[in-house]
C-alpha cells in the first residue's frame, strides 16, 4: 500500500493489516436503521395525511448524507458517526468500502429523483411515495438483514472481485440443494 494512496480522499478508512479502504459494516447497518426510522416516519406521514413536506425534508437530508459519504468521506457523515458510537462496544466487521459505493450512489440517485418529482417535475405524489418506499425497502433490507442490494450488484458486475464482504458473502458457498450445515448438538 503506497502512502500516496492513503493521502487521497477515499470512501472508508485504512485499517492496519487490510490492503483496501474499509467501512465498519456494523456502523453502516446502524446508520441504515437510523435513516430508515426517519424515512419511514416521513413516508408514513405523507401516506396517511397527504402532507408531503416531511418527505421533502427527509429526501434532502438523505441526499446530503449520501453526498457526504461519496464526496467528502465516511468520517464526516452524521448517521455513520452516530452508528459508530452506538456500535462502539462491538467488534468491527470490516467490509470493502468500494462495494458500498454503488449502494450509496443508488441511494443518492433515488433521493434526487424523489426530491425532483416532488418539486420541479410536479409529478403526482404517488410517484414520489413509490420511489421513497422502494428506497426505504432497500434500507430496511440493509438494516434488518444485512442484505446490501447495491453491494451485491457491485460484487456481481465489478471487474475486480471484492475481498471483504459483509457476512463473508464473497467467499461463502451455501450448501447444495438438499444438503444442510452440520450442527453440533450439546
Amino acid at each position: 500500500m503506497k502512502s500516496s494512496d492513503q493521502d487521497q480522499l477515499v470512501v472508508g478508512q485504512w485499517v492496519e493489516g487490510i490492503e483496501v479502504p474499509v467501512v465498519n459494516e456494523r456502523a453502516v447497518r446502524a446508520s441504515a436503521g437510523i435513516l430508515f426510522l426517519g424515512g419511514f416516519t416521513a413516508w408514513l406521514w405523507g401516506v396517511i395525511t397527504g402532507d408531503l413536506q416531511p418527505m421533502r425534508v427527509f429526501g434532502i437530508v438523505f441526499a446530503l448524507e449520501m453526498m457526504l459519504r461519496l464526496f467528502v468521506g465516511t468520517a464526516f457523515t452524521p448517521t455513520l458517526i452516530l452508528g459508530t458510537l452506538i456500535t462502539r462496544r462491538q467488534r468491527p466487521e470490516w467490509v470493502e468500502a468500494r462495494s458500498k459505493l454503488l449502494a450509496w450512489r443508488l441511494g443518492l440517485g433515488m433521493s434526487l429523483v424523489g426530491c425532483l418529482s416532488l418539486g420541479w417535475f410536479g409529478l403526482p405524489a404517488i410517484i414520489a411515495q413509490v420511489i421513497c418506499g422502494a428506497c426505504l425497502f432497500l434500507i430496511y433490507l440493509e438494516a434488518s438483514f444485512g442484505i446490501c442490494v447495491g453491494c451485491m450488484a457491485a460484487q456481481r458486475f465489478s471487474r475486480r472481485s471484492p475481498q471483504l464482504c459483509a457476512g463473508d458473502t464473497c467467499t461463502y458457498t451455501p450448501p447444495a440443494r438438499g444438503e444442510q450445515h452440520s450442527i453440533l448438538r450439546d
